[in-house]
């Protein structure tokens, strides 16, 4: 059950009478379009990417934190008041 031309060339009919022809080149044309668009973008994204300059990281080294005081509490004797 597999296709032969003949079927091939039905459904290419039915296709172009559905589509028409000037509707078809209008698609591929939107297609071919769409395909140099996205080749420039990615050459672009290429040449920008050459163009610039690695940056170098230097590193700071961190802020010590100060240290936490606490005020020394007078220990707590079991008597309350």
């Amino acid at each position: 059950m597999g296709l032969s031309w003949s079927h091939i060339l039905i459904v290419l009919v039915i296709f172009v009478l559905l589509f028409g022809r000037g509707k078809i080149s209008e698609l591929m044309g939107d297609l071919a379009q769409g395909i140099k668009s996205f080749k420039k973008g990615l050459s672009e994204d290429d040449t920008a990417a050459a163009e610039e300059e690695p940056k170098a990281i230097e590193h700071k080294p961190a802020k010590p934190k100060p240290a936490k005081r606490t005020a020394a509490k007078a220990p707590r004797s079991g008597k309350s008041g």
